[in-house]
């Protein structure tokens, strides 16, 4: 919705890579061209700013974020988002945010939303799959985008909203979860998290970057990550999603939200499928 108001065809969005891939696939089925920004894994997948900047042009219709993000699970520092902000406010574009995993941050990590309110989901933070309920917040102090709240208002109403189960729910899930509920959501994460990164680096060829929130763990040095995955779901029955699916080849995607056990089975998977593969 977001893209579809702010963008005419024609135009140009800016994008993330990596990146989740239907920020393409919406973006193209309007006939909007995407500029993919580079994301530098070697500093915690923060923006390379200079690169995001090159790509702005008269036609550039806005800029979109994700944090923390889907697939890298990464967290931007507020100077990060200052920084971002900085380049948005010299051309004079509006910035997405998608904060669909705000709060989901690990140990001492600490979520900063880029605009004032804070901004939740429940099909991520309270992992109930399906349940595509989300919220769009207008941050706009000088009411510089009323037809842009006009007009997500007039597109909200072609599209079939939540089924009346899942409206019905969100009042107790708002108000009467318990308050411990987040954090240890966010630890166990982390436990996971941390499982993978510790088991798969000892893999020799394969190096795990770092993960600070979210539900992803990336870890690179794959030849050919799309047979990567093909190959590891057919002899060891595990599944990733290979980078290309994000705009970044060499890279694949865990998910961290199965249980311990499970995890701990499957990186002993990948390990052997690499020492049998591994050239």
């Amino acid at each position: 919705m977001t893209s579809g108001v702010l963008c005419n065809e024609g135009q140009n969005i800016l994008l993330p890579r990596p990146g989740f891939c239907l920020y393409n696939t919406v973006a193209g089925s309007r006939n909007i061209e995407t500029r993919l920004y580079n994301l530098q894994a070697d500093k915690n997948w923060e923006v390379d700013l200079a690169h995001m900047e090159s790509l702005i042009d008269d036609k550039t219709a806005c800029v979109l974020i994700n944090n923390p993000s889907n697939p890298c699970g990464s967290n931007f520092t507020k100077a990060h988002l200052n920084a971002i902000l900085a380049v948005c406010e010299r051309h004079q574009i509006p910035l997405i945010s998608d904060e669909i995993y705000a709060d989901m941050v690990f140990g001492d990590q600490v979520f900063t939303p880029t605009g004032l309110a804070d901004h939740d989901s429940l099909a991520k933070q309270w992992l109930v799959p399906g349940w595509r309920m989300g919220w769009i917040m207008i941050h706009d102090r000088n009411n510089a985008l009323a037809d842009v709240r006009r007009g997500l208002f007039a597109l909200s109403t072609l599209i079939n909203g939540p089924c009346g189960i899942v409206q019905a729910a969100i009042p107790k899930i708002l108000t009467q979860v318990p308050a411990d509920y987040l954090p240890e959501l966010n630890a166990q994460l982390e436990q996971h998290a941390r499982i993978l990164e510790s088991e798969l680096n000892k893999v020799d060829g394969i190096e795990v970057i770092s993960p600070q929130g979210a539900m992803y763990v990336m870890f690179e040095g794959i030849a050919n990550d799309a047979d990567f995955c093909h190959q590891l779901k057919w002899e060891e029955n595990v599944e990733l999603l290979p980078g290309e699916c994000f705009n970044y080849p060499g890279t694949v995607r865990l998910v961290i939200t199965p249980p311990k056990d499970i995890l701990k089975a499957a990186t002993e998977r990948i390990a052997a499928f690499c020492a049998r593969h591994r050239k």
